[in-house]
Order: C-alpha cells, then structure tokens, then sequence
C-alpha cells in the first residue's frame, strides 16, 4: 500500500475508471478518494483492483452509510467494515456527513441536514467522539448540501460545524459545491458560511456539479464544476493556501479523460497558491536578509 502525504487534487475513484488507471504507466492523479460504501465485498474483482490501486497511490476513505447524526446507536459493524478497508488500503484519513438517513428503524436514500442547536452540536459531538475511539484517530466531517431547514435553529451551518469541529475536537472536509447549494437554495450569505469555517481544521475540500432544476439547485455530482464554485474556491485557496481538494462526480460519469479536466482546474488554482505563498517566503527572507545586512536594529 501507498500512504505518503496529500497533496495536490485528486479525484473520487469510481469503478468504471479503474482499469483504464490501472492500464496507464503513470498518471499524473496524486490521490484517491474511495466512496467507502461501493467496496463494502468480500473478496471478488472490486477488492483486487482496490488493492492494487492501493499499491500505486496513496487514498482517503469516505462513507455515507454511517447516519453520523442520527439517535439510533453508532452501527459498530459498519465501522468495523470501514476500519478493516482503511487498515487494508492504507488510507490518510476517513470523512463522513454532518448529518442522518433515518429513525426508528426507517432509513431514507439521502443526507438530511440536523437542527443547528447546541443540543445538536452536542448530540452530533458525543458521536464522533464515539467513532473517533473506535477507530484510534480523528475524522473528517464534512457539510452537506440542503433542501428544508429547521425552523428551530439556533446557529448558522458555518456556526454549527465549527462548535461540532471543537468541541469532538475532529477535523472539517470542505464540501464548497454543498455550500453553495445550500446558500443559492435558502439565499444566504455563502461567504458568511465560509468565513465561520475554521480554516486551520479542514484537511480535505470537496469540488462537484450542480443540476439546476429551476426552483433549487440539486447536488446530483453530475455536471462539471460551476463557474461560481470554482470562483469561490480560489478565494479561499488564494487567502488560506493551498489544502488538498478533489472531484467528485458520481452521475452521468463522464470518460476518466473528461474528469481529469476538471481536477487539472483544481490543481492549477492550488499550485498558484504555492507559487504564491513560496515567492512570499523568498521576498520577505530577502527582506531580512538585506536588514540583516544593513545591520537594521542595532546600537550605535
């Protein structure tokens, strides 16, 4: 297996691509994301090709079974299954949704968004902590994207996850096509959102596309990147540095070539982030260097 560090942008592997991946001498995707959920199976072709992905790149984990909000006890087998993959793969890190997908026995195909209440933060809270024991590391919990709110709410989303992110003491997983969803949906203040994100805890940033349906905008991940998105996410690249993001695209899935489009957008804004951020650094060790020299701040 793989581990080495993140960096850079990557992709959300997706089984169809997989042997085209497999197939190349060399690929210019630094990373993987692996939708945990679609490689759930013992043994069989999808686990040998996981593996040898595993082999060549480094992975991160992602999953959106678990109902991390949800009032039914944490599925310890479910975790268990992720904790075996993660372990097998050797993924960076593992992320999950601030949210639940049913009750009382009744599960529903969909994300749903929780009360933003600090009786939530601190429901939302003692569960990760939960999974954060079981398995021996901190997550990622990223945001997701909304179609009803509570009318109950005592905090902003942006408010919400950061009081989550403290007080479970986790890390963030970015989603900005989710935000903006959520902020064109209820027509709220998306750079209020993302001005309330802790910066120095999102690990991982999420880039996807939008269905407009006309009366609401659909995280359906089956379109390129919106050029609004992509604006909002070289803001925050440009003034918070460069944080390692990728693709997701999930419908409709377009050739491996199509997809390395759009990641080849994402790479370009977080390498100018480092070009920038490494010209900073020269000019001001120039800068005290030439005061050094000047002999700047000495008696005489």
């Amino acid at each position: 297996m793989k581990r080495g560090s993140l960096n850079g942008a990557g992709i959300g592997l997706r089984i169809p691509h997989v042997q085209q991946i497999l197939a190349a001498d060399e690929s210019d995707i630094p990373w993987f994301e692996v939708l945990a959920d679609n490689w759930l199976v013992e043994g069989g072709l999808n686990k040998q090709m996981l593996e040898a992905i595993a082999e060549r790149y480094p992975l991160v984990l992602h999953s959106v079974g678990l109902s991390l909000g949800g009032l039914p006890a944490i599925d310890l087998d479910y975790l268990a299954q992720i904790r075996a993959l993660k372990e097998a793969t050797g993924a960076l890190w593992y992320s999950e949704h601030a949210s639940f997908s049913g009750n009382a026995g009744r599960k529903v195909p969909d994300l749903l968004p929780l009360p933003y209440t600090e009786e939530a933060v601190k429901h939302l809270s003692r569960r990760i902590i939960q999974v954060q024991e079981f398995m021996g590391e901190r997550i990622l919990l990223e945001n997701v994207s909304t179609y009803v709110s509570c009318q109950f709410n005592e905090l902003t989303e942006g408010e919400f996850l950061a009081a989550v992110a403290k007080e479970a003491d986790c890390y963030l997983l970015l989603d900005i096509n989710n935000a903006y969803v959520t902020a064109k949906n209820f027509n709220q203040d998306m750079q209020a959102f993302m001005e309330a994100i802790p910066v120095e805890r999102v690990k991982q940033i999420h880039l996807a596309g939008f269905h407009d349906k006309g009366d609401f905008l659909l995280d359906a991940h089956n379109h390129p990147v919106d050029k609004e998105v992509w604006q909002e996410f070289e803001h925050f690249i440009a003034k918070n540095g460069a944080i390692p993001s990728m693709i997701e695209w999930d419908n409709d899935l377009p050739p491996l070539e199509r997809l390395l489009a759009e990641r080849n957008i994402a790479a370009a804004i977080l390498q100018a982030a480092d070009d920038n951020r490494l010209s900073s650094e020269s000019q001001s060790g120039s800068r005290r260097k030439a005061e050094g020299d000047r002999g700047v701040g000495q008696c005489v």
